[in-house]
């Protein structure tokens, strides 16, 4: 069979390479939205929200601003994805694992909850590409994740160390929710889901919690924080950190894959101690930065293809 030469053969290559350029674009974005949502949870408690507050901001706007398009869509069978589906992406990608992940911040620094999350759900999404889908993982891949895993020992350590049961609580939430969020990239591989209907359900069906967070005062409680604060919250959580950044990492999914697209998230450390630092004055310790570096080298290893 002949080869495409020439001009053929250079808009063959092209064509190609555009959607993963994208893909990459969408995954970096992702965690630059996410990082800032890092940011923005631990200086809400440091204010005076709850985790249900920040919880509040991350689903309420959005969610109202995607009401009209999954009624539109069809509520009875939430715009293709069913009911049963979508409640699940509801768990493992919406608000229990967000709540769960800003209790985490109660316990342990900034750059513990930046590290630990996003690599496991690194580790998370590379194990159960392997095992569920049964995508092919490079040894290159395997090599990273566990470069990963020692990165996050050297964390742990730190939380053994210098901050004792709490801190070790407080990592373990963090284990937890990455691999909850990598649970949900998977699905959406496996569902072929496509990135803009599982946002908007997710965040509509978020809109059943409000008349729970409201009976137990919620509402009152933020309104005395004040409306700079809350609407900080609202941009960074209800917007960037929400639907923008799930929409991006669902859309880097379709492109490259669960395998590939699940090293994103390991970005999100250094760009959130990076920006913390920065806005909130809290410069990483010793060890949480050699953990980083170790999670970033990780990180570099699970991205090659070899």
């Amino acid at each position: 069979m002949n080869q495409p030469t020439g001009g053929a053969g250079a808009l063959i290559r092209q064509s190609d390479t555009r959607p993963a350029l994208l893909g990459v674009a969408c995954g970096v974005g992702a965690a630059l939205f996410w990082a800032l949502g890092f940011v923005a949870t631990r200086h809400g408690l440091k204010v005076g929200f709850a985790p249900p507050d920040l919880l509040m901001h991350r689903f309420l706007w959005s969610g109202l601003a995607f009401l009209p398009i999954v009624v539109r869509a069809g509520l009875g069978d939430l715009c293709g994805i069913g009911w049963g589906r979508g409640l699940a992406l509801m768990v493992l990608g919406g608000p229990v694992m967000s709540l769960i992940s800003y209790a985490g911040f109660l316990f342990v620094p900034l750059g513990h909850g930046s590290i630990i999350q996003p690599s496991c759900a690194t580790l998370g999404g590379l194990f159960f590409a392997a095992v569920l889908l049964r995508e092919r993982i490079s040894p290159s891949r395997l090599a990273g994740a566990i470069v990963i895993v020692g990165g996050l020992a050297v964390i742990g350590a730190e939380s053994i160390g210098h901050i004792g049961l709490t801190g070790v609580q407080g990592d373990l939430i963090f284990v937890l929710t990455g691999l909850m969020f990598a649970g949900f990239g998977t699905l959406l591989r496996s569902w072929r889901v496509s990135a803009f209907p599982a946002a908007a359900v997710i965040n509509v069906l978020s809109l059943s919690l409000l008349p729970i967070y409201a009976a137990t005062g919620g509402l009152a409680r933020v309104a005395a924080i004040g409306v700079g604060e809350n609407a900080l919250q609202a941009v960074a959580q209800g917007i960037l950190a929400g639907p923008a950044a799930m929409y991006l990492f669902a859309f880097s999914i379709q492109r490259l894959g669960v395998a590939r697209a699940a090293v994103f998230p390991a970005i999100v450390p250094a760009l959130t101690l990076l920006v913390g630092w920065l806005l909130l004055g809290e410069a990483p310790t010793m060890l949480q930065a050699a953990g980083l570096i170790i999670v970033l080298s990780g990180f570099y290893l699970a991205q090659r293809q070899r």
